[in-house]
C-alpha cells in the first residue's frame, strides 16, 4: 500500500511577459509539490482564471496594461478574502511593497530572485507564513513611521518632476513659496536625496511616482 501523497500546491502567475511566464513554469514544473494551474496576461484574464482554478497562490505582476497588481489584488480579495497573493516585481520600491501588503498581499518576489527564492515563498505564504524580503524590511517600518511621504509632499514632487520651480509650483497649489521650500525641503530629507533630481529618481523607485 503506498503512502499517502498530498495535493499538489496549486499555483497561477499574472505576468504579461512571456518569456518570464515561461521562466516561472520552467521553475514549477521541477517540483513534484506545486502545480501550475494556469498564466494569465492581465487582469481581467486573471480574474477569470481565479474564479475558475481558485489557486492555493498566485503571483501577480505589479505593471501590467489594463489593471495595475495592486487593484488586482483589491479585486481579488473582494471576492476570495482568504486568497493567498504575493506580488512579482521588478520594482524594489518600498511603497509599492507597503501598498501590496496593505490591501492584502502576503508575499513580495523580486523578479531578479525568482529562480533562487521561488519555490520557498510559494511553499512559505501555503503554508499562511508571510513572506517579505530582508531588504525591504526596514524600509516599511519607517513607512509606517514619521518618515513616510505625506500627500502634499507628493504633490509637490509630482511637479519638481515636471521641472516646475519653487514659484510655479506655489501657484499650482495655492501655496507660498516659502511653504513649498519647506515642502521641498521635507522630501529631500524624507527621503535622503542630495537634490531635487535625486528625489524625483528616488520617487520613481520607491513607487511614489510613476512615469
Amino acid at each position: 500500500m503506498s503512502a499517502y501523497q498530498p495535493l499538489p500546491i496549486t499555483v497561477l502567475t499574472v505576468d504579461d511577459h512571456p518569456l518570464f511566464q515561461q521562466g516561472v513554469a520552467s521553475v514549477i514544473a521541477n517540483e513534484p509539490d506545486l502545480y501550475l494551474v494556469g498564466q494569465a496576461a492581465n487582469g481581467a484574464e486573471a480574474l477569470a482564471l481565479y474564479r475558475e482554478t481558485r489557486p492555493a497562490v498566485t503571483l501577480v505582476d505589479l505593471q501590467m496594461p489594463d489593471m495595475s497588481g495592486i487593484d488586482l489584488i483589491v479585486a481579488i480579495r473582494a471576492e476570495f478574502p482568504a486568497a493567498r497573493l504575493v506580488v512579482l516585481t521588478t520594482l524594489e520600491g518600498d511603497l509599492n511593497a507597503a501598498r501590496a501588503i496593505k490591501v492584502g498581499a502576503v508575499g513580495y518576489l523580486f523578479k531578479s530572485a525568482v529562480r533562487k527564492t521561488l519555490i520557498e515563498t510559494v511553499r512559505s505564504v501555503h503554508a499562511g507564513k508571510h513572506c517579505i524580503p530582508p531588504s525591504l524590511v526596514h524600509a516599511l517600518v519607517a513607512t509606517r513611521g514619521g518618515n513616510a511621504i505625506t500627500g502634499r509632499e507628493i504633490d509637490v514632487l509630482k511637479l519638481v518632476a515636471r521641472g516646475n520651480t519653487n514659484a510655479l509650483i506655489a501657484e499650482a497649489l495655492s501655496l507660498s513659496p516659502e511653504t513649498v521650500k519647506g515642502y521641498v525641503s521635507s522630501i529631500l530629507l524624507k527621503l535622503q536625496a542630495r537634490d531635487r533630481a535625486h528625489a524625483v529618481m528616488i520617487g520613481l523607485e520607491r513607487g511614489i511616482l510613476s512615469l
